[in-house]
């Protein structure tokens, strides 16, 4: 029987806030089992590369990332941003690991084709060294993945955070019993948008395109609930999108094949 494993993912906003940071680390250093956390940052590199006089370029609320830009992500999602979880999870008694991608070379990706929009030094994930994850997690460690990975050609890569914690869930999976969990800033996905109470409970394949159809799902909830599905279908157990005061996801939105 495979045991049990936790994936959060937790937004930016989370992270880079001193109050919202520690009662995160507190809930998850209280989850049973074993844990990973996926993390993201993005306001706090915005804010220093405004410092440092790079203009940050978003299209659809995605980074596009040329190699000035690489180079604050880089400092802002492994250094600051992952030390800072990583340093709060030793001071509660987890032993914790921050990762980027080119650690132990567990995520590789390709750099994301120009179109019609060049997002620059952005990665498409390739392939998931699930081994080695799951090699760490039974000797007691927590992973801290930060969203960065490589091309396995000497090149870093800025990598969409829920896209770096479906990818490791679905890898995952072969070993572990996996619930993701996806937290932000609302309750879930809600049937009104002004209502932070209309928390659908479920949703399905049916349910979602009715829902994108009426409006009621949009923008970057819709790949959010793509990847879910994703994972659903590739042997995670359980996905869910809540806030994060809810990482056991008791009032969240339950994604279902």
């Amino acid at each position: 029987m495979k045991r049990k494993l936790t994936i959060i993912k937790v937004g930016g906003k989370i992270v880079e806030t001193p109050d919202s940071l520690d009662a995160l680390l507190h809930d998850f250093s209280m989850l049973e089992g074993h844990k990973v956390l996926v993390h993201g940052g993005g306001r706090t590199a915005t804010q220093i590369a405004t410092q440092l006089g790079i203009e940050s370029q978003m299209h659809n609320g995605r980074r596009i990332t040329d190699a000035e830009t690489l180079k604050v992500v880089t400092m802002v999602y492994a250094g600051l941003v992952n030390k800072q979880i990583v340093c709060g999870l030793q001071a509660l008694g987890h032993n914790a690991l921050g990762l980027t991608g080119a650690d132990m070379d567990y995520m590789r990706s390709e750099k994301r084709p120009v179109g019609e929009i060049d997002y620059g030094f952005v990665g498409d994930v390739k392939e998931v060294r699930a081994d080695l994850l799951a090699d760490l997690i039974e000797k007691g460690l927590t992973p801290v993945l930060s969203p960065l990975t490589h091309d396995g050609k000497g090149h870093l890569l800025n990598t969409n955070a829920d896209t770096i914690a479906g990818e490791a869930a679905k890898a995952l999976s072969r070993y572990f019993d996996v619930t993701l969990v996806y937290c932000f800033e609302k309750k879930g996905v809600l049937m009104k948008e002004t209502d932070d109470d209309s928390v659908i409970p479920v949703i399905n394949h049916d349910t979602f395109a009715q829902y994108v159809q009426e409006g009621v799902v949009a923008g970057g909830m819709i790949p959010k609930l793509e990847n879910a599905f994703q994972a659903i279908e590739a042997g995670v157990q359980a996905v869910i999108i809540t806030r994060s005061d809810d990482l056991e996801g008791k009032n969240g939105t339950r994604v279902q094949a």
